[in-house]
């Protein structure tokens, strides 16, 4: 990883000089700031995790990169983030990954080359390559959305993922059911483990004994949950209630269960992690923990705004969101008996 010694060699210039760059500190010759920009970005250097701003001309703009904007979770998040910087004097630069790697590197640097004052992420990326290539491709202040990724040392603002996953699962068990089917995605993913564990810790926690969920991996995609709901309706033994962890494979399970003729509540229950824009418009209206949006993208933006401003400790700082359970008419009470 680059060090500030490795800038200073590039740039021709001294170790303080660059530093003066950087912080802000004494004024600088736009030669001078050149030289130093240019190095920054060919060795892909920065301060620390949270990226200080490096350089004097600021922009007032920040760049948000979601993973696909056709999900209304993100759609919401980058309104509510939108709403944020505006409140706060910033335009907002978007990207849309759709899940393709090479995107989301190809939409930091676009953003670098715009010259945005910090960066929001959200990434579906892992592995040890792929986070030195993150690495090098930021030089603002970034925030991670939704999950944060083992190796960058990030601000992160996301969901409290195991308590939404409590919340959903608790409030089956309440109700009666005791056979449940758990639709997830990838475990590479946080959002998944950790949804996951709060559903199977509020079964362990249950004073009965429980049947252990079945655990389908629905990829967080409608057409892979629409696919795996009708091979589960099949069984003899269908679970009583269907929990998905995302609002895309919820639609799946919903179109699942009207291809197969099954009606929600009355022949099974179904349950969802992140609400729907539509979750009050169709029958049955959708029974949910939904995160709370708006306080989280004014959140990331706040984070960003005080790593612009030099406040905040230099380890990571992270905001976790509060899920909230609304309950509405897809799950049916049943006689555990």
């Amino acid at each position: 990883m680059a060090t500030i010694k490795d800038v200073a060699n590039r740039a021709g210039v001294s170790i303080g000089s660059v530093s003066a760059v950087i912080n802000q500190k004494s004024v600088t010759s736009a030669a001078l700031r050149e030289k130093v920009y240019k190095a920054i970005e060919e060795l892909g250097y920065s301060p620390h995790g949270g990226a200080r701003g490096l350089r004097v001309g600021r922009t007032k703009s920040i760049g948000l990169l979601v993973a696909d904007i056709n999900n209304p979770h993100f759609s919401a998040m980058a309104s509510a983030i939108e709403l944020a910087c505006d409140r706060a004097g910033y335009t907002l630069s978007l990207g849309n990954a759709l899940g393709d790697l090479q995107k989301e590197i190809r939409h930091i640097q676009l953003f670098r080359r715009q010259r945005v004052d910090g960066l929001i992420l959200s990434l579906a990326g892992h592995g040890k390559d792929y986070i030195e290539l993150i690495r090098k491709s930021v030089t603002v202040p970034t925030v991670l959305i939704d999950q944060a990724i083992e190796g960058l040392d990030f601000d992160t603002v996301k969901l409290d993922n195991v308590r939404a996953g409590r919340l959903v699962m608790e409030y089956l068990l309440r109700i009666g059911h005791r056979r449940m089917a758990i639709f997830i995605g990838p475990l590479r993913y946080e959002t998944s483990v950790e949804r996951l564990q709060g559903c199977l810790d509020a079964i362990k926690d249950f004073p009965e004994p429980i049947e252990a969920p079945i655990v389908i991996d629905g990829n967080f995609d409608i057409d892979v949950s629409h696919r795996e709901t009708v091979k589960l309706l099949s069984s003899p033994a269908r679970p009583t209630a269907l929990v998905a962890i995302s609002n895309h494979m919820t639609l799946g399970i919903m179109k699942g269960l009207a291809d197969q003729g099954f009606r929600c509540p009355r022949d099974i229950s179904v349950i969802g992690i992140d609400d729907l824009p539509t979750a009050t418009a169709f029958s049955p209206r959708l029974t949910a923990a939904v995160q709370p949006t708006a306080e989280m993208g004014q959140a990331a933006v706040d984070l960003v705004l005080r790593r612009l401003h030099g406040e905040g400790d230099a380890a990571p700082m992270h905001f976790l969101g509060e899920p909230r359970l609304i309950v509405r008419d897809s799950c049916q009470v049943l006689d555990p008996s």
